[in-house]
C-alpha cells in the first residue's frame, strides 16, 4: 500500500492525461524528513528536460523545522530518476507532439522510497473543461435519481 504525500487534483481538470510513469527523485536529508511529515506541494510544478536529463521544477518542500543551518532551498529544481530508454521516449514525445510532463502524485512506495507519478499530458481547451463538467453533473444527477427511486 502506497502512502500518498501530495496530489495534483487540478491536473486532471486542466489536461488530457495520455500516459503515466513512475519516477524516483533525488532529495537531500532535510527534504526527505519534510516529505515524511507531509510538507510537499506539487500543484504548480512540472517536469522539464535540461541537458538530456529530467528535472522537477517548482515543487515546494517546506523547510524541516529542526533542520537548522543545513536546511534546503524550498523550490529548487530536483532531478528525477528514470531509465535512459524512458527518458529518450518521453523526450521524443514532448518535443515532437507538443505534450507536457506534469506530476500527478507524490508517495512513498512499499520500500519506503519517495516516488513521483508523472503524466504525459496535453492541455485542455475551455470547451473540453465545460464538457467534463457537464458529464460529471449529468452522472451525479443520474445517481441521485437512482437513489431516489430505490428508497
Amino acid at each position: 500500500m502506497d502512502k500518498f504525500i501530495a496530489r495534483n487534483k487540478k491536473a486532471r481538470h486542466e489536461y488530457h492525461i495520455l500516459e503515466t510513469i513512475e519516477a524516483g527523485i533525488v532529495l537531500t536529508g532535510t527534504e526527505v524528513k519534510s516529505c515524511r511529515a507531509g510538507k510537499l506541494s506539487i500543484k504548480e510544478s512540472y517536469a522539464r528536460f535540461i541537458k538530456g536529463e529530467l528535472y522537477l521544477v517548482n515543487a515546494h518542500i517546506a523547510p524541516y523545522e529542526t533542520g537548522s543551518l543545513f536546511n534546503h532551498e524550498e523550490t529548487r529544481t530536483r532531478k528525477l530518476l528514470l531509465s535512459r530508454q524512458e527518458i529518450r521516449k518521453l523526450l521524443g514525445k514532448v518535443n515532437e507532439e507538443g505534450l507536457t510532463l506534469i506530476p500527478l502524485a507524490a508517495y512513498f512506495n512499499q520500500r519506503n522510497v519517495l516516488k513521483i507519478e508523472l503524466a504525459l499530458a496535453r492541455g485542455k481547451k475551455i470547451y473540453d473543461k465545460r464538457e467534463d463538467i457537464k458529464k460529471r453533473d449529468m452522472h451525479r444527477e443520474a445517481m441521485r435519481e437512482l437513489k431516489r427511486n430505490r428508497g
